[in-house]
């Protein structure tokens, strides 16, 4: 059977794909608006678990709407929320008869869909939606990672990845400038892989 991992390079998907690979053929896929170089940034990490990975080019009609939606709500859940929804429905129309994950923890807030999403979008394109991790805690999912992946942690802001916010961001600096961006993502720390143990 074949996986398609949702891929952002951070350790969250990278985990998954671990979970899921002595039981499918594992494929990374990051989408991507080709605003930064996260398909590059991607597929370094995914060369270095030794998965293969595909980038696919999204609607820039989506980012616009998260965009909008950002600057109504002056935070980024609901934006990152729905990227993710219309990457996971990409992909899936991509891919009938696969298995479509993402890294989603049990305390992750964004991104986060509910089970109706992801019934819809295994109704629709034929495939089946799995959250390998999504029962799993942050202390229980880094005490795996701390077994299983060498990873770099900093500020979001600071560190080379290839997820959402790597170009919602972007696409606020080139529209609003870089004060915007302080006004809307909260500071937090991301990971980037480096390699597997």
């Amino acid at each position: 059977m074949k996986a398609r991992v949702l891929f952002s390079g951070g350790k969250d998907s990278s985990l998954s794909a671990l979970f899921l690979e002595p039981f499918f053929d594992v494929e990374l896929v990051t989408c991507t608006f080709s605003l930064a170089p996260v398909a590059e940034i991607a597929a370094e990490v995914a060369a270095k678990l030794g998965l293969k990975h595909t980038a696919i080019e999204m609607d820039m009609a989506v980012l616009d709407e998260a965009l909008q939606m950002i600057l109504g709500d002056g935070y980024p859940r609901n934006a990152i929320n729905h990227v993710h929804l219309k990457a996971l429905e990409k992909v899936a129309s991509l891919s009938p008869g696969y298995v479509i994950a993402d890294g989603i923890r049990r305390d992750d807030i964004a991104p986060r869909l509910d089970q109706s999403n992801l019934r819809s979008i295994e109704d629709r394109f034929g495939v089946s939606c799995v959250s390998p991790l999504v029962g799993y805690g942050r202390a229980a999912v880094n005490d795996l990672v701390n077994q299983h992946l060498v990873i770099k942690e900093d500020l979001s802001d600071r560190l080379d990845k290839a997820d959402y916010e790597t170009e919602l961001r972007q696409l606020i600096k080139d529209r609003c400038g870089d004060e915007k961006i302080g006004e809307i993502f909260p500071e937090h720390i991301q990971s980037r892989v480096i390699s597997r143990k």
